[in-house]
């Protein structure tokens, strides 16, 4: 049985569709059954014309009354009508460019029709409909899947691969059940070939319910067994380290150029009580963007550097570490602390003299990007592990960081505020402080989402803050479905923007550009051009979401907006207002739909991160909210988080039960439970 063999031996895929279906994820037969629809439309319900409203979706069953006329409208397009009747009135139906349908129709013939009804002139008008002959069932007369689509693969044919898929796991003897006999019964779940089967190609919106409800729990449970799985690796018998208690973190404190808010120092209490007792430190330090997350882990370094250990702060980019280094360098450079940076880039001799200073304990402070993971970083007796924007970096490598002390603290820093019962349950391994309040500098970025049809006016406030002396970013818009930073068809977009710009809207204004696919030296040094201000205006993927300074910097025009997840946004958001100038944040979008709307009203309605990614978890679904490198855990291919939070507290309380029955799944019974999360997390977690 060999659910891993490759989609394009799928009836019906070919060397074209395999690279389609590559783009959504689909590379192997597995892939593409558990490739769940986004919606589905109710296709089984006739209604008579006489009760169809204006701006509704129906199916009606009529008969052909009249001959397929064929018009030219204008500049070679074409128009095609049929009149239709049932026993309650008549209709018309509307197509365009699409004479060859006349041959599908006959006069005195029964069809079924299912599309938009419009009202002109008092008469039904269905525009483009799908439909069949009255005894077929291809698109019509039943509940039909939507699925989440790439450019130039359709719904029919993506439904009729998947068709297909099913129909091969049959002859391959079924998917293997993933969860006990003893669950299933306990809590009246579908056995796992009905459930797929049901969750594709329902007969009845039952049926499709009890289908969603298994996968749901499955895929939750999972997760939480997995998380719990991690807790009990970092509940080990070793003791953690005990930090000295006449360590004041107030000492540093007190030297503060500016107050913290009552959030750090409440934060800071709870990360103090933590590094005085013997257990090991699991945090998680949630805040929103410009919270001042980084000077709480400063001062928490400075405790562990005034007790004799060492710390590390992994950083996702060279630049944001550089950043870190320099702001820890000139308040702890006082205290005799040495901070050190490590990024790739650095020469051989360079790299070679701060690891031998790091091995005899003469470096203090390690900040530093991937590079601190390699082998050869040895640390002289590491306390404390800090990574910053923990989205970035999976549990596997925190895990690897903290292996390169005996039983570290580990403080794991997020900007991208989720929920807490949600965080409670998500890094079930790990404690939760949050710092909820921005200090008092910070200003309220106001927020505008614009049509692309006002380019100019943007292009001309951009030019009146420059003007002004400010500097502004514009981000470039993700290309197709590629979200890596460095994929060549973002950095052609970034070069395109930069000429168009460059060029011809600000030839007079200095305008550089900044992609992932640079050096990190190259990096560096615009970052530091741009934060000297002799560059006034900076083209950029999302490589700069993360984390950098430029008070001068007052407005971020992001390119098609609409692209964008509302966490992403608001990351981008908060590069500018971080100093003494009035902020602006400009969205550009297209598109009318109601979603991205009500995206973009969020965005100008609120600068909380908490409730941004409550609206972004809604609207969105889990899938996209939590990438894999979110926390180290996959995709959620069907569960949401907002709307399935009682099941996510359903599938916790199983999964503590199970655990404290049979902590490392071995008895015959969590076999399959075991393998599912094998499976599912090996790559990620060591389980």
């Amino acid at each position: 049985m060999d659910f891993n063999e490759d989609v394009k031996y799928i009836k019906g895929v070919g060397p074209n569709r395999v690279i389609l279906l590559n783009k959504l994820g689909i590379y192997t037969l597995n892939d593409l059954v558990t490739y769940y629809p986004r919606g589905y439309e109710d296709r089984s319900k006739p209604k008579n014309i006489c009760e169809c409203k204006n701006g509704e979706l129906a199916l009606i069953e009529a008969i052909a009354i009249s001959k397929f006329i064929d018009t030219r409208i204008s500049k070679g397009r074409t128009m095609q009508k049929l009149a239709i009747r049932d026993e309650t009135g008549q209709a018309t139906i509307t197509w365009f460019n699409q004479p060859y349908l006349k041959s599908r129709f006959q006069i005195g013939k029964k069809y079924r029709f299912y599309g938009k009804v419009e009202f002109q002139y008092g008469r039904v008008s269905i525009n483009s409909p799908v439909f069949d002959e009255i005894e077929n069932t291809n698109n019509t007369g039943k509940i039909i899947p939507i699925y989440p689509l790439t450019f130039s693969l359709t719904q029919n044919i993506l439904r009729k691969i998947i068709e297909n898929g099913l129909e091969k796991v049959k002859q391959l003897g079924g998917l293997q059940e993933t969860l006990p006999e003893y669950i299933l019964k306990e809590y009246k779940l579908e056995e796992i070939n009905k459930a797929n089967q049901n969750i594709h190609f329902p007969k009845k919106f039952e049926d499709f319910k009890r289908a969603r409800k298994r996968l749901v729990f499955e895929e939750l449970l999972s997760t939480q067994l997995a998380l719990l799985q991690l807790k009990n690796n970092n509940l080990t018998d070793k003791k953690g380290i005990k930090f000295d208690i006449n360590v004041k973190m107030s000492d540093v404190i007190n030297t503060l150029p500016f107050n913290l808010t009552k959030a750090q120092l409440r934060v800071l209490q709870e990360i103090d009580e933590n590094m005085e007792t013997e257990k090991s430190m699991n945090r998680l330090l949630q805040g929103d963007v410009g919270s001042g997350k980084t000077i709480v882990a400063m001062i928490s370094a400075y405790k562990a550097a005034k007790s004799g250990y060492q710390s590390a702060i992994l950083a996702p980019t060279a630049i944001l570490a550089t950043q870190h280094y320099n702001n820890f360098k000139n308040i702890l450079d006082k205290f005799d602390i040495k901070c050190e940076l490590l990024i790739s880039g650095l020469t051989k001799k360079r790299k070679e003299e701060i690891l031998s200073k790091l091995e005899s304990g003469e470096i203090h402070i390690l900040i530093g990007t991937h590079a601190m993971l390699e082998e050869n970083v040895i640390f002289k007796n590491l306390g404390l592990v800090v990574t910053d924007e923990q989205h970035r970096f999976g549990v596997k490598q925190r895990t690897k960081m903290a292996e390169k002390g005996q039983n570290p603290d580990v403080l794991v820093m997020s900007a991208t505020p989720i929920p807490r019962t949600l965080a409670l349950i998500l890094y079930g391994d790990l404690d939760i402080s949050v710092i909820d309040e921005l200090p008092p500098n910070r200003k309220t970025i106001e927020t505008f989402a614009v049509s692309k049809r006002l380019e100019e006016r943007i292009n001309n406030f951009i030019k009146k803050q420059v003007e002004e002396g400010r500097q502004a970013y514009i981000v470039c818009p993700l290309v197709e479905e590629s979200e890596e930073e460095d994929s060549s068809n973002d950095l052609k977009a970034v070069i395109t923007l930069h000429e168009l710009y460059q060029k011809e809207i600000f030839p007079e204004y200095k305008v550089e550009y900044i992609h992932g696919k640079m050096k990190p030296k190259e990096k560096d040094e615009i970052m530091t051009r741009f934060k000297n201000g002799e560059i006034d205006i900076l083209i950029s993927t999302t490589v700069i979401e993360v984390g950098v300074d430029v008070p001068n910097a007052s407005i971020m025009v992001i390119e098609d907006a609409q692209r964008f997840g509302l966490a992403q946004l608001h990351q981008l958001r908060g590069r500018v207002g971080r100093g003494e100038y009035k902020s602006y944040c400009v969205l550009k979008y297209e598109g009318k739909g109601q979603n991205t709307k009500e995206r973009m009203k969020v965005m100008c309605e609120t600068n909380d991160g908490f409730v941004i990614s409550q609206k972004d978890l809604e609207l969105r679904g889990s899938g996209d909210f939590f990438g894999t490198a979110q926390h180290g855990i996959p995709d959620f291919k069907i569960a949401n988080l907002f709307t399935d939070i009682e099941v996510l507290k359903l599938a916790q309380e199983v999964a503590v039960k199970i655990v404290d029955r049979d902590k490392r799944l071995e008895n015959e019974e969590n076999k399959p439970l075991k393998k599912l999360i094998k499976d599912k997390f090996t790559d990620r977690i060591e389980i």
